[in-house]
């Protein structure tokens, strides 16, 4: 399968201008790329203005989305909602909104509303502590089956799944994640999915490293670790960096 590269803007940048001005810049270091697909998870509020572009090159993304098809939830918005705002994929499960209180069982709701509304969802699992004695494993193992669990194969055949392990993101980072930490977690979640799916339905799944992701170990997670993509945080909101690390997904180099 084609290396998956995925960007998450969070609560960036700070104007429509500011977005349509990035995703133009992104889609412009991504035209020469054939060996790689390229999304964007923008703020709700950017979809509309972005999708209105129609480029092909990048697809777009949301980075949640509500259960619910319709009612008093203020707040929200559905899956149908972001799906006509021209977005083809979501977030569900990223450690920022369960570190918010987000349970198992909401996370499994979200994957389900993705589903049915058309949506490839990017489930999002990863440790809090890496301590030396299996927790870690036991715990993606139980991230995976509650959000999974029950789902039809054809269904499961449309997830993403990103590994993102909390003690190497962002500023409170403990330190980096290896490459052979990363595909520990991509053999684990594999045979996770595949004792849940069957095999075929597991190898069909991508799974995206997600832990602080820049041009410097991009290629490591991309072609040592087991990973069939990347989901790029902070690195996403510079066209210039994001085009290097979709570069790298393209050439391997």
């Amino acid at each position: 399968m084609k290396k998956l590269i995925v960007g998450n803007w969070k609560m960036n940048p700070q104007t429509t201008r500011d977005a349509v001005k990035l995703f133009k810049d992104v889609v412009r270091e991504a035209r020469t790329i054939t060996k790689a697909s390229v999304a964007v998870c923008a703020p709700d509020m950017y979809l509309n203005p972005l999708a209105a572009l129609k480029e092909k090159k990048v697809s777009l993304g949301a980075q949640d989305l509500f259960w619910e098809k319709e009612g008093a939830f203020t707040g929200e918005a559905s899956g149908a909602m972001i799906a006509n705002s021209g977005a083809k994929m979501v977030i569900v499960g990223h450690s920022e909104r369960r570190a918010r209180g987000e349970s198992d069982e909401d996370i499994a709701r979200k994957v389900k509303a993705a589903l049915a509304a058309k949506l490839i969802p990017i489930l999002c699992v990863g440790e809090r502590e890496r301590a030396g004695e299996g927790e870690h494993i036991s715990f993606v193992t139980a991230q995976l089956t509650a959000a999974l669990k029950g789902l039809p194969r054809v269904d499961a055949s449309h997830v993403v799944v990103a590994y993102e392990p909390i003690w190497a993101i962002g500023k409170q980072a403990k330190r980096s994640a290896t490459k052979e930490e990363g595909l520990e977690m991509a053999i684990v979640i594999r045979r996770t999915l595949a004792h849940l799916f069957t095999r075929p339905v597991a190898e069909s799944i991508p799974i995206l490293y997600g832990g602080s992701v820049d041009e410097k170990n991009a290629k490591d997670f991309l072609f040592d670790a087991g990973m069939d993509g990347l989901l790029v945080g902070r690195a996403s909101l510079s066209a210039k960096t994001f085009g290097g690390i979709v570069r790298t997904a393209n050439t391997g180099i």
